[in-house]
């Protein structure tokens, strides 16, 4: 008989009226942020199949921008999301896609552009209960749940990276719990994914930056 714990029969601490719809669609644009590591100053949210068709009765598109804002599941913001971002200044807007099918049912694009023109685009998928899985940075696709600390690197794909954030992380006494690699194609860009038991101190980024061909470090507790 397979395990079932009270988190999956009750759901998460949330705004709303569904763990899917807006739990779920909280912690994505909520993880999408950290991705993004600055304010954002534009955001698109594609939605796909049921976000799609109910997004505005489940409130879904509150509960993204609100995660967006870096607001929790439980936040009585959420609520007052659109205004809240509109005093920030942030612009955002909400686009169903009903042509693509081959897709998770509760599938979102957060598409955002920082102050400096930043752009960074994060798929995501809820999978009930307030649980998620990033499935896609840009063009990469990749396996994220969000449920660990996690060190997020973008790299140019070549020998030795993996050695090198390794040696770092170890001088750092930073276990690490999952690795994940992925690339573009040989030699061109790479993301590596690695998820902690613990905290990630900040100051590990300056040490990773000194590696020339490390573009990006993201670090989402």
């Amino acid at each position: 008989m397979p395990f079932i714990s009270v988190f999956d029969v009750l759901g998460p601490n949330m705004i709303g009226p569904s763990s899917s719809h807006t739990a779920g669609a909280c912690v994505i644009a909520f993880l999408a942020r950290k991705m993004l590591g600055s304010k954002p100053k534009k955001v698109e949210f594609v939605l796909y199949g049921s976000f799609a068709k109910t997004y505005k009765g489940h409130g879904t598109d509150r509960a993204l921008l609100g995660g967006l804002m870096g607001f929790g599941t439980d936040d009585v913001r959420i609520r007052d999301s659109f205004d809240i971002a509109k005093k920030k200044g942030i612009e955002y807007k909400f686009t169903p896609n009903s042509e693509v099918t081959d897709i998770h049912p509760n599938t979102v694009d957060v598409c955002m552009e920082d102050e400096e023109g930043k752009r960074v685009s994060v798929r995501g998928e809820s999978l009930g209960g307030g649980k998620v899985r990033i499935v896609k940075i840009g063009e990469v696709d990749i396996d994220f749940s969000g449920e660990y600390s996690a060190l997020i690197l973008v790299h140019k794909d070549r020998p030795g990276m993996i050695a090198y954030i390794t040696k770092i992380l170890c001088e750092h006494s930073i276990n690490i719990a999952f690795m994940k690699l992925y690339r573009e194609s040989k030699g061109n860009k790479a993301y590596t994914i690695i998820e902690s038991d613990e905290p990630i101190p900040n100051t590990v980024k300056d040490d990773l930056y000194k590696n020339e061909y490390i573009s990006q470090v993201m670090i989402v507790q």
